[in-house]
């Protein structure tokens, strides 16, 4: 399911690619497309990571949040942990 491509389009395409370029050149042609494909990919992850960074710079309250958030259950625990007690000796 390449680009809705079938099977005998493919073999089509490849007989063509082999009558116009010659069976030397092919080895040559299929490097550089793959040197060119795993360029993309690079530059793509590459576009991705940079995207992250900037929401992750951009967005501290998530960092704070969680930060604030640690701090209130502790306080919770505190304070059960101090009710606990007050119980026990009551």
């Amino acid at each position: 399911m390449l680009l809705f491509i079938s099977g005998a389009e493919i073999v089509f395409v490849f007989f063509i690619v082999l009558l116009v370029f010659g069976a030397d050149k092919i080895p040559s042609i299929a490097r550089t497309l793959a040197k060119g494909m795993t360029q993309v990919r690079q530059a793509t992850n590459d576009i991705k990571s940079e995207i992250q960074k900037s929401v992750d710079v951009e967005n501290p309250t998530k960092s704070i949040t969680s930060e604030f958030k640690k701090e209130v259950d502790e306080v919770k625990k505190d304070f059960t942990d101090l009710e606990d007690s007050i119980r026990r000796d009551l």
